[in-house]
Formats: structure tokens, sequence, C-alpha cells
């Protein structure tokens, strides 16, 4: 079946919005965060781990799973969740991020784009048409439109021009889109510019997705205004009916912000990215288990949190691993933080429900501090 969202409470006083999505492998609470397994795997972690956390919807990379093990392997293991093994709904992303970190703007066509693998330097060629057959493929829940993804830098012509083919795109990838049980979504672009930001809005939502994605957010050189301007400009002419999906945003100001503005999903792959470096959220921002001074902390990263890490392990032990190259050290914070900000979001859920979002969000910053 398609994926349906039910709108269950609006904030009084902000647009946060709590609801509910209902896919074929059980309905997940929105505003929701969703880790990342980029290869098939969330980094560091087992499925059963990621339940332990109460993950919902995870995602998996279009790109990096044609490349290895392939679309076809994945199709004759049964599909992604029963090759990785996981039980809940898996969002499969276009590709379209990786492919443009790697293809040079001459090799941007209205057909595809031409690049090279980060593997073996081979030259690839990916379409919208090719991105969504994959993604029937892998059998994921939702699978999302291939887009074009131009530099913060762009300028508005460049933008424009970008925003019109990705418009183009998503067409020619519907249009293609032939797996009955999953659902589609489009992607909204145009930077921090509100007229095109509009204008991809209006014309993606035409043809009709089963949620959107906002898009050009998560780029290097996008500062944090222009993040909060692209949601802006994108809110308001998206269907209140379908969810909304912040795409590669995972810092908990971010989300907070994003929420505050009618985000309902939101990905990124800092839980586990950081915790590969010895970093940890707490409720008073990150901290990096390196530094010498939780060499003698023989207390929990955080008294508050239910994770396995936080009820088992000390700071103390956790830097001894971090600072020994011991793997299990970046397991148990990657542990930590995916739980951390699903919490977060747990919380969050129940404070609209109360309309007191912004309650809990002066809370939550006046503790906080975004940095290590």
């Amino acid at each position: 079946m398609k994926i349906k969202y039910n709108l269950l409470h609006k904030d009084l006083e902000t647009k946060a919005r709590y609801g509910n999505i209902e896919t074929n492998h059980g309905v997940v609470e929105t505003p929701m965060f969703m880790p990342v397994g980029t290869r098939a795997t969330v980094k560091m972690l087992t499925p059963e781990e990621l339940y332990e956390c109460n993950s919902g919807i995870i995602l998996s990379n279009t790109y990096h799973l044609w490349l290895r093990p392939g679309e076809d392997l994945i199709a004759k293991a049964g599909g992604l969740h029963k090759f990785m093994n996981y039980k809940r709904p898996i969002l499969t992303d276009s590709g379209g991020f990786q492919v443009f970190s790697l293809a040079k703007p001459k090799d941007i066509t209205e057909e595809g784009v031409h690049f090279k693998s980060h593997i073996d330097g081979s030259n690839l060629f990916l379409t919208p048409e090719k991105s969504i057959q994959i993604q029937n493929k892998l059998d994921s829940d939702i699978a999302m439109s291939f887009d074009e993804c131009p530099p913060a830098s762009a300028s508005y012509e460049y933008m424009k021009n970008s925003v019109e083919r990705t418009i183009r795109w998503a067409k020619r990838g519907k249009e293609s889109h032939n797996n009955l049980n999953q659902s589609l979504f489009g992607i909204i672009q145009g930077g921090a510019y509100e007229d095109l930001r509009k204008y991809s809005a209006i014309e993606t939502v035409k043809l009709g997705f089963d949620g959107y994605g906002i898009g050009g957010v998560a780029n290097d050189g996008e500062s944090k205004e222009d993040m909060y301007k692209a949601i802006d400009y994108s809110i308001p002419f998206l269907p209140e009916d379908k969810p909304r999906y912040l795409m590669g945003v995972g810092e908990p100001i971010d989300l907070l912000e994003g929420i505050e503005r009618g985000v309902d999903m939101f990905d990124c792959v800092l839980s586990t990215r950081i915790a590969r470096h010895g970093n940890a959220f707490t409720m008073e921002g990150k901290i990096n288990l390196k530094n010498s001074k939780y060499k003698e902390d023989f207390t929990p990263i955080e008294n508050s949190c239910d994770c396995y890490t936080c009820k088992n392990h000390t700071k103390a032990y956790i830097r001894h691993l971090v600072n020994s190259d011991e793997a299990l050290g970046g397991r148990l914070l990657s542990i930590h933080n995916t739980r951390f900000l699903i919490k977060m979001m747990e919380e969050i859920r129940e404070a609209i429900k109360k309309d007191k979002f912004l309650e809990y969000k002066k809370v939550f910053l006046e503790k906080y501090k975004n940095n290590i």
C-alpha cells in the first residue's frame, strides 16, 4: 500500500504538527528523526539496537546500493527489508546528492548526469528513470525523486534553470515509477530564493506525490539563515495532508526550528558520524569524550537518558575505548546519540499534543550549547 499521513494535532502557537504515517511496515509518529543507513546498515548498529532506540523509518542510499551490492541482488534477496533484516519502514534517497558531489557542471544534461564511480573511477550515468527503477527494485516504503542539487553559491539564473529541470525530472521519474507498494516523494528546490521555492513547491505539488522533501538545505556553504528561509518559503505551498521532510538535517537546534515551521521528518548521518569521533549529544550540548576531564568521570553520558549505553557504561569507560581505538566506543556513542535524537522527538511530540512546543523549545535552548 501507499503511505498515509494522518494530521492529529497542530500546535496552537506555531506550525508544529503531531501526526503519524501508516506504512507497509508499521505506523510511525511524527515529527520524527530518521537514522541514516547508507549502505543498508546504520553504521555500528544492529536492527535490534535500532528497535531499542525506538527508531521508526531509516534511510538507505540508492547510489551506494546501486554500486554495491547492486539492486538486482537485493531484489533477489526479497528486497531491502529482508536483505538487511530491518522490519520497520525504510526510505531510500535518490542518489542525487552523491551524484552531484561527484559530477562536474558540464556533465549535467537534460537526460541525466555523467560522473565517475567513487569506487573504481568507472564512467556512470544516472537518469531520473534509472534512479526510480533502482528504488523500485530495492522495494523501500518511500522512494525519493531524482533532483538536481545545486550548490548554495549558485546564481539566481542557474538556480532557476535547476529548479525547472528538477520539476521535469520529477515528472519523468513519477511516470516510470511502477512499484505499487512504494510511495514516491517529490523534492522542492530553489535555494534561498523565495519566488523559486514557491514556484518549485507549487509545480511539484501539481504532479501529485505522496509526500514532499525540502532539499538543498544541507549543502556545503548553506547558512542556517538560508536553511530557515528555504523552509519558510516552501511550507505554505505544501499540502497539509502529506508529510514534509527536511532532507539531511540533524542538529538538535535545526530540528526545533524545522518543527516550529511545520516539518515532520528529518534525517542525518550526524548521530553516528560524531560518535565515531568520540562525540556525544547531551542536554548541555555536544561533548568530546576524548577530553582528559572525563578520565575519572564514572557517571553516564546523560543521567536522564534511557539508552543501553547510559544504563550500563560511564564516560570514563567510553573515553578509554575511544582513546584506545576500540570499535565498541563508537558503537556505544552511536547508540546514545541515535537514542538522544529519537527521545528528543518523543518529548517534542508530547509537547505539541499539549500545545507546549515553544515552552519545550525555550527550556531546551536554555541548556543546550551548540559546540564541542
